[in-house]
Parts: structure tokens; sequence; C-alpha cells
């Protein structure tokens, strides 16, 4: 089957930065023919989306707007795998994150221009446009941000944990000073003044999560040629000899067969954007690789004129520790009881608020129980180098002292921390020719490169002691530490009591180490079960994914390894763009959402440049 309707742009893929690129398209052209081709459902009005608080919800009985991506088992995991969520509805992950508003290092772009060879993707280009996609609804003089974009920016609620965590923080780490905006894409290894609540992509008068198809594309469909084919997946893209003229698609509904499943092709007469995310996109490209009779190895130049995907990519990770929390915890115990009429009512409550996991099922355990409400992007200092270890040494020198603005981790409450830009990296590839359902070969990586290891064990420490000296801090939880010899004194403690600010740190031996980084390595459960509790069976802390993959179509020259150029062409072919994350050429030190939207605004620009329509996007 064939679509008889001719598309002037087709997107293959309906993800953050599709909904932004297609969107200001549309709204700048209104007689442009786009399509977005989706492979998950649309998310309009739906509660589970616009309520910030149901994300705890969707990745704990995951519904078909989630694509759970399972790796090959990894040795520097103990043998373990890890399961990587990706949103799979209109807006991707925009529409299923935590909401966690936090912005990329101002170098981490200059590195995309000047390292990588992008002319025009320094952060004096992309700031502006990231002022350009923002509202930033606190009150105040933030010459950074944006007053009067789409997606709004708000203050989350204050809470007792994130209160206690920052006074804690400017007694116990007096090194480190504070500042009046901690995303202003140059401030780092400090404490915030405002705001001292986290910032969230919810806006503060409706109480509504600030996604992109919401803010760009629902608001717009019916006074533009802007179409969305829902519940489609995208086979490969199609070619009359170098020139991308379709792309194959197939219903997602029903029987993941592709052998039965009919196909159907979607015809464009001036370009062809792959946006179908870090996994999705490179997929569609070594299909088309594979479709020309050359299989795919991320070792090899393919001998294909096309661009193909060199599969590195680039993540985040977390660990979290697990800790009992007293009754006077602010935590979003209230988000498992049916309270949406506060929300209905005038868009506030704890509806409104996205503070992280929240596992009340033992006690008032805290993993990451309000772990987004307070943080810092933290760097080490010398006596932290020390504790850190001289397998990080090099990636010290060469990648992170004359960079003051890139974060080694971010530290939030309870002890919850994010790796900046961990050395080690992943890989990715198809494994089942066209076969869009096929599994991928997916290696992740994680503690791969021994820089890593140290990381983590510093953060485990560092955060603990800032966890046991807030006062609703009442002990851990002993599965949720290391396995500590015995007579430790590093040994977790379930009835323990707030220490004082100034008591001596725990003392940690070289067994204690170990225990720990053997703790990183081998403890963890896939995303399909983690939320899965009892008593006795409770989410583990350990290294797992933080939902942020991004490199695998990077943006290079070809001749080291890039799939795009800095105009999102894929080498090699005509009318065929990437963009996504996966064009990220180097990792940022942040959530990945507000690098999205960036790329995302630097697509419309570019596309309407290139087919010279009207460039007032």
């Amino acid at each position: 089957m064939t679509s008889k309707e001719m598309f002037d742009i087709i997107f293959a893929g309906g993800g953050a930065v599709a909904c932004v690129t297609a969107g200001r398209l549309a709204q700048a052209n209104p007689d442009l023919k786009i399509l977005i081709l989706e492979t998950g459902p649309l998310t309009r009005d739906m509660p589970d989306h616009i309520h910030p608080a149901r994300y705890f919800r969707n990745l704990s009985l995951p519904t078909d707007t989630f694509t759970f991506h399972k790796s090959k088992s990894s040795p520097a995991l103990a043998g373990r795998s890890v399961t990587v969520p990706t949103g799979r509805c209109l807006g991707g992950g925009s529409s299923v994150n935590f909401t966690m508003y936090t912005r990329a290092a101002a170098s981490d772009y200059d590195d995309w221009e000047t390292v990588h060879e992008n002319p025009g993707w320094g952060s004096q280009y992309l700031i502006p446009l990231l002022k350009k996609a923002e509202t930033f609804q606190p009150v105040g003089d933030y010459p950074t941000h944006g007053t009067s974009g789409p997606i709004k920016v708000s203050i989350g609620p204050e809470t007792n944990v994130a209160s206690q965590f920052l006074a804690v923080a400017s007694q116990y780490d007096k090194g480190r000073k504070c500042v009046e905006d901690v995303n202003d894409f140059h401030s780092c290894n400090a404490y915030g003044f405002i705001p001292t609540r986290m910032l969230r992509y919810i806006d503060a008068t409706t109480g509504r999560r600030s996604d992109t198809p919401h803010n760009y594309i629902y608001n717009h469909t019916e006074h533009t040629n802007l179409k969305i084919f829902e519940r489609r997946r995208v086979v490969r893209v199609i070619f009359d000899n170098l020139r991308a003229v379709g792309v194959e698609h197939i219903n997602d509904i029903g029987t993941h067969d592709y052998r039965i499943q009919e196909k159907s092709i979607s015809y464009s007469s001036k370009l062809i954007v792959i946006s179908a995310g870090t996994f999705g996109s490179p997929a569609i490209l070594e299909r088309h690789v594979w479709n020309r009779g050359f299989k795919s190895t991320c070792q090899e130049q393919h001998p294909t004129n096309c661009g193909s995907p060199r599969s590195r990519r680039e993540f985040h990770w977390y660990i979290s520790i697990i800790i009992f929390g007293g009754e006077d915890a602010d935590t979003m115990d209230l988000i498992f009881r049916d309270i949406v009429a506060r929300w209905t009512e005038d868009g506030q409550g704890p509806m409104a608020q996205k503070c992280a996991f929240i596992l009340p099922v033992v006690a008032r355990l805290t993993p990451l129980n309000s772990a987004l409400d307070a943080g810092i992007k933290l760097r080490p200092n010398t006596e932290d180098l020390k504790e850190i270890g001289p397998d990080f040494a090099e990636r010290w020198i060469n990648y992170f002292r004359n960079a003051e603005d890139k974060p080694v981790m971010w530290l939030g409450t309870f002890a919850a921390s994010v790796t900046g830009y961990p050395a080690s990296k992943g890989r990715v590839h198809i494994s089942a020719g066209l076969d869009p359902y096929g599994d991928l070969d997916f290696e992740p990586g994680y503690l791969n490169d021994p820089a890593d290891v140290g990381v983590l064990r510093w953060a485990y420490k560092r955060g603990r002691e800032l966890a046991r000296r807030m006062s609703v801090y009442r002990g851990e939880f002993v599965h949720g530490h290391p396995d500590f010899p015995e007579g430790s004194k590093a040994v977790a403690n379930p009835s323990a009591q707030p220490v004082e600010v100034s008591s001596p740190d725990i003392l940690y031996t070289a067994e204690d180490d170990k225990a720990i980084d053997e703790y990183h390595r081998k403890t963890g459960q896939c995303h399909s079960d983690i939320f899965q509790l009892s008593d006795t069976n409770v989410f583990s802390p350990k290294v797992e994914t933080s939902w942020h993959p991004m490199g695998t179509c990077a943006m290079k020259p070809r001749e080291k390894g890039g799939v795009v150029d800095f105009r999102l062409n894929v080498y090699g072919v005509q009318n065929l763009k990437v963009a996504d994350c996966s064009i990220a050429p180097s990792n940022v030190g942040a959530n990945t959402y507000n690098t999205a939207l960036g790329i995302g605004e630097k697509a419309a620009i570019i596309i309407a440049d290139d087919l010279k329509l009207n460039k007032d996007v």
C-alpha cells in the first residue's frame, strides 16, 4: 500500500526534536505539507502525560508509551544487563520524563563547534535559541533565560528535604560557593540561592507538564498542513539512486511481526528528516545499509554511499542509596492516592509536583524521594581527586581541569547522583536486518573505563555524608548499601539518627572501597521490574541508566566517524537529514531535554534556509 498524498517534508519519528522542528516550520509556512510518523500514540490532554507526577506511574506500570531497550550482559557489570527506557509517544522523552530542568555547560556546545568542527553550533549560537524556546517563570533578572517561549519553566514547591540539604551543604561543604543561578550555562560547583528549589518543566499557572507536542504541535495543527500518523513504525528510507524520496512504515498496532504487516510508503518532494531518537535513528539508517547488501559493523567504514551510524553512544548513569526518612519528611506518598481533585481545580497540589521516586512500601524509604528537589553540579577538589584515585587522573587533566563549567557529578538530596561525562562509551546496532521489531545489538559500556569507577565511589561517600546530617534522616536500609566486611565502620545502620554537621566522616578502608565498587557493578534490576517492591526486595541503588542516550549519528567530519555534517545532512546521500539527540558529537553535563530543544530550534532554521522557506521560524 502506498500513500497517494505527496508531502514536502516527512519526519521519520515524532520525538521532542521532531515536534520542535516540525512545529516551527509549520507555523512559519502554513502551506508546507509536513508529515510526522510516530511509532507510539498521541498524548493530547491525557492525564498520564499532562499530570507531571504521573511519570512514576508510567514507569512502574509501563504502557505502550515506553520502549525498553535491554542490553547485552556486561563483564564490567559483573555479567548483568541494563535496560534503557525511551519515550514511545509523540514528544518522546518530553512527554514521559521527570520534568527536571538543568542545562548544559556552555563549553559543551563550544566543543561541538571547535573540537568537532561544526560551525554555528557553539554556545553563542545555541544559547539564544534555548532562550527562544522557554518562558522562565520565576520572578527576577535572569539574562540567560527566555521570557516568551512555548516551554514553561517554574520553581518547584519548597520541601523540608530540599531546604535541609542546602542548609547542611552550606555548613558541611564550606569550600564551595553559592551563586544566584546555577543554570546560567556557566556556573558549576556551587549551590544556588535562587532557586533554592529545583526548577522543572511545569507550567506554574496550569500545573501541566511542559512538553513539546502540547506546546509546538497540538495547538497548531488546525491552521497548518501538518499531519501526524500515529502508531506507524518506520522501517527504512526509500531512495531513488542517492536521493531520499520516501519512508516505508508499518502499522504498529496488533501483532509485531514484520513478515505479516502490510507495508506502506509515504513520499516526500523536498526532504526527509530522521528523528527517531538515539536508538531509533541509527537503526533506520542501518536498515538502509542492510537493504543495500552490507551488514553493519562498528569497526569498519561501511562500503556504501550512505553515511552509516558509528554506533558510539554517550550516557549518563545514576546511583542512589536508600535511607529512611522521618514522618515529617516531605515526600510524594500522596501521589499514590487518588488526589487529582486539587489539580483539576487550580493546577496545583502534589499532582503538579515532580519529586522523584517515593517508595512508601517499607516505612518511609527515600532512595530518590525528593532527590530532584535540590542538588549541585559537583567538581572534585584536590582532596576529592585523591579519594577518586589515579585511574581518573588522565581524564581529569585532559577533559575537566580547564573546563571549569563541566561537572563531574550531579549530586542531589538523599545521595542520588548522576555522572556528568562518563569516560565509558556504549554501542548499538541492528541485529535482524529489515525487521524493525528485532532486538538491537546493544552494549551499554557502563564502567568499561576504570576512570568512572572511582567517581561513583566518591559520589556514594559524599552523598551519604550529606544525607546523614539532615534532620529528616532516620537510618539506612541495609539492602540499599554495599555489603561491607564484618566489623567495618561503614556498615549501614538501620536505626541511625542524624549526626551533627561537625561530626567526623565515616572512615572507609581499602576493603570498604572494594565493596562499594563491587556493589556498583553487581547490583541491579531491569527497569521493567525495579518497582515491584516487597519488604525484602526493594529498588536497589546501582549503576543504571539515567535515560540520557546521545551520539549514535554523530555530527562530525566523516573521516572522524561522523554520520551527519553541521547542516545535519547524512553523508553521501541527498534530501536526508537527522535531527535529534543522536547527532550530539559529544556529551552534555545535564538532562538532555534542554539540549533537544536547542537542536530542534536549530534544525528548523537550517531546514528553512536550505529549502528557501520563510525563515521566521
